[in-house]
């Protein structure tokens, strides 16, 4: 095992080069960085000139490339265009830590980043919680109950939920529990930010806050896991040892939990393993909509404005913890399943 992970490992480091390059490449295809930096106001020409110096966008997209990953150490930046390289500008590299700094807000880009992972991982553990619990109580009914009226509803609202646009998703949810709510004189739920700034950032604004959001996100969810869960139920419960099992006087709990749930869950991992990693991405469209403060606005705000830095410390935040993952969903299989073993 050891020596798979390593191995695995290993393979990773060409694999997020040719990723960074592909993401590189792409960001800076995505627009002019410079058209945000005035706001309203045109810069002057000048003024682009030696912006495009000061941020190394008249270098080749190579170069540009070699001085994001290790750096510019290794050569002098000419900022002001006197023709004498200046010290100023310097940067270690993504390979020493350093990301760069922001073009909007010309701050470090980990900085900016560490303050927004916080925020979502509140709103993103929440949601993946609620996702398992329903999604396994769900599917597990669902296949032990199969063509009983709740199985027809769970399924027949499973559909509909998983069809849903999530940005219609979210303004229903608005709609009902927000506008509605407030006009029949019930106690209505909040849908802009983390917290009432009258009030302050509380346990308990954060929570009330938190309802749209979660529920706009975990409805689309539980109504795909749940559907995973019933399918793998239904295949594992018709096996031989479950029957062998009921044949010996198990307990119908501990047929379920400690044999077939454990072998129907390898799907469920795998998807689960996949979405981990995108818990710092946040969710673009649901974090927009209900002006979150996250990853997912952030990333947002940074292709809107091109702030190259921000994107591409975000994607390969992400693709790094990706492949990661990968490696830990992979391990856990052999813990569920005895027979998976790796070489």
């Amino acid at each position: 095992m050891t020596r798979y992970i390593i191995r695995r490992l290993l393979q990773t480091i060409p694999l997020l080069l040719i990723i960074s390059v592909i993401l590189f490449v792409l960001a800076n295809k995505m627009g002019d960085p410079l058209a945000s930096f005035g706001g309203r106001r045109r810069i002057r020409s000048d003024d682009r000139e030696r912006l495009t110096r000061k941020l190394g966008l008249d270098k080749p997209i190579l170069v540009q490339y070699a001085i994001w990953l290790v750096g510019n150490d290794w050569m002098r930046v000419d900022i002001d265009g006197d023709g004498i390289p200046d010290e100023y500008g310097t940067r270690k590299g993504v390979l020493r830590g350093d990301f760069g700094k922001s073009f909007m807000e010309k701050r470090p880009v980990l900085e900016i980043i560490r303050e927004r992972v916080s925020n979502t991982l509140i709103l993103m553990l929440t949601c993946e919680v609620v996702i398992l619990i329903f999604s396994l109580l769900i599917g597990i009914y669902s296949a032990l109950r199969q063509y009983s009226t709740l199985d027809y509803v769970f399924t027949a609202f499973s559909f509909i939920g998983y069809s849903m646009p999530i940005f219609w998703l979210a303004l229903i949810l608005m709609y009902i529990f927000a506008v509605n709510f407030k006009q029949w004189g019930l106690p209505y739920f909040p849908t802009i930010g983390m917290y009432d700034l009258a009030v302050g950032r509380t346990v308990g604004q954060i929570a009330w806050h938190m309802v749209l959001p979660v529920a706009t996100i975990s409805i689309m969810s539980v109504a795909g896991y749940s559907r995973y869960v019933r399918s793998q139920m239904l295949e594992v419960i018709s096996q031989d040892y479950i029957r062998t099992a009921y044949a010996k006087g198990l307990p119908e709990r501990m047929v379920i939990m400690g044999h077939a749930l454990k072998n129907a869950a390898l799907p469920l991992v795998t998807i689960v393993g996949m979405d981990l990693p995108l818990l710092l991405s946040g969710a673009v469209v649901t974090e927009s909509i209900f002006a979150w403060p996250g990853m997912g606005r952030l990333f947002w705000s940074a292709a809107q404005d091109t702030d190259i830095p921000v994107l591409m410390g975000i994607l390969v935040i992400i693709s790094a913890l990706v492949v990661i993952f990968q490696i830990i969903t992979d391990i856990t299989y052999t813990f569920l399943d005895p027979r998976i073993r790796y070489n």
